[in-house]
């Protein structure tokens, strides 16, 4: 069991800013304060606002902690800034274990607790609650899945009429099997987190899959996670910054890419990601806003991709697009 190096926090300071200052919040305080004593952390709210949230397992100093946020922000942002005191429990593992699992077309995301009730014809994708950054419960987790799943049936009822049909062919035509024979899809996960979307990959194609996290501690408890789904021999996770890495050269061209982030990134990347897909493949793209999406989808319509669907679960915008074949 990995073991976090950063146990239950004892005291959260949040405040609510916008993107820019956020970013610039998280980067100052990334340099200064002790990643051994802090966890940061920055997510956009359904209403455009940005929350920057700081766990420490000590009590900062109130007054310091302020006079760094006014630097990277203004004061009004650093007189906003909020303290909450937590109980020194374990609350994560506490209050996931109240949360019901995760159904997303055949795929159940689930903790411990309710691992014996994952139904024969579901598949299980199991989350261990005490190392979660994430739980499948947004909307952009399940957006992904339903969408990986919408492209399994897809897939399945082509391959009832051709068996050798690989997934980045579901538009194929029949009788042009032959010269695609023995491929086998090959899948990424951009930014895997918990390795949610990675793992259904693997157990659902039983084949290897590439996840890749900017973040060394997501990739750490993705490999853990990798560990209690018993799906270690397929994934491999990679911690790396963007996609300019030669791991992901080697492994190209991709079949299937996840990318579950945010629109900025999203857009930055995706001329990396449009190269490495395989010709007729298909990228799974979430964490847009319904006013972000049309964004998303110009930014990827430059680097060859066409959307062939666009979802909205739970407020999120979850888009299926396509790689041209020329």
């Amino acid at each position: 069991m990995y073991d976090m190096p950063l146990p239950a926090p004892t005291v959260v300071a949040r405040v609510a800013t916008d993107e820019a200052r956020a970013g610039a919040i998280l980067n100052l305080l990334g340099e200064t304060l002790d990643i051994g004593e802090v966890a940061t952390a920055a997510f956009e709210e359904p209403d455009g606002r940005w929350i920057v949230s700081l766990h420490f397992r000590d009590q900062p100093d109130e007054a310091a902690l302020r006079a760094l946020v006014e630097m990277a922000s203004d004061a009004e942002t650093a007189q906003a800034l909020t303290f909450d005191s937590i109980a020194a429990t374990d609350w994560v593992k506490a209050s996931l274990e109240g949360l019901k699992p995760v159904e997303a077309g055949r795929f159940l995301v689930h903790g411990a607790h309710d691992r014996a009730k994952v139904p024969p014809h579901r598949i299980g994708i199991e989350i261990e609650a005490a190392l979660a950054f994430g739980t499948g419960h947004h909307g952009t987790t399940r957006g992904c899945l339903i969408a990986f799943d919408d492209l399994l049936k897809r897939r399945r009822t082509v391959r009832q009429q051709t068996p050798t049909l690989p997934l980045q062919g579901g538009g194929l035509r029949r009788g042009s099997v032959k010269q695609h024979r023995g491929l086998r899809p090959n899948v990424l996960d951009v930014g895997t987190g918990t390795g949610v979307l990675a793992f259904a990959a693997a157990k659902a194609l039983r084949r290897p899959v590439l996840g890749s996290d900017i973040d060394a501690r997501s990739v750490l408890v993705a490999r853990e996670n990798a560990r209690l789904n018993h799906v270690g021999a397929y994934v491999e996770l990679i911690h790396t910054a963007g996609l300019g890495s030669g791991r992901f050269r080697s492994r190209a061209p991709f079949d299937l890419i996840f990318a579950n982030i945010l629109l900025a990134p999203l857009k930055r990347l995706s001329q990396p990601i449009g190269q490495l897909a395989a010709r007729n493949g298909r990228i799974i793209l979430s964490g847009l806003l319904p006013a972000h999406a049309n964004a998303a989808i110009s930014a990827y319509r430059t680097a060859g991709l066409v959307l062939e669907r666009r979802r909205v679960v739970d407020g999120w915008v979850t888009l299926t697009l396509r790689r041209r074949r020329a």
